[in-house]
């Protein structure tokens, strides 16, 4: 009597080949936003610059964002690369933005960058101040 002979497939999708998961950014850049800081590094003949996030204190709800375009890191900035650009995040600011995301809208009222930020715990009406639950140092 002869034995039955499967034949495994993988399943759909599936690679056998696993590749090691990346390390998603501290900070992430949409594609769109990424877009924009280009065209504007272009316009301002700085290709080689990158953009600094930064958070300080201040704002209607404690904290607010900040966004700059810098020629080079400065001592003790963390350098992200996101979607071609590059990020310099100071490091008490990455305490503070860590899953964050650095996006663009264009709407009627106008056009800007926005933070998405996983860690703000309330923003106020502008969005360009949070608060968080870590105390401010």
């Amino acid at each position: 009597m002869a034995a039955a002979v499967h034949v495994l497939r993988p399943l759909a999708g599936y690679n056998s080949q696993r590749e090691a998961p990346r390390p998603m950014p501290e900070i992430n850049v949409s594609e769109v936003a990424a877009s924009k800081i280009t065209e504007i590094l272009t316009e301002e003949n700085k290709l080689q610059s990158g953009l600094r996030v930064f958070v300080q204190g201040g704002g209607c709800s404690g904290f607010q964002y900040g966004l700059m375009i810098e020629e080079a890191p400065g001592s003790g900035d963390k350098v992200i690369e996101s979607n071609g650009v590059k990020l310099f995040v100071d490091p008490i600011s990455i305490r503070y933005l860590k899953g964050a995301e650095v996006d663009f809208v264009d709407n009627v009222a106008g056009g800007g960058f926005t933070i998405k930020n996983p860690n703000a715990r309330s923003t106020c009406g502008c969005g360009h101040s949070f608060t968080t639950d870590e105390p401010a140092s």
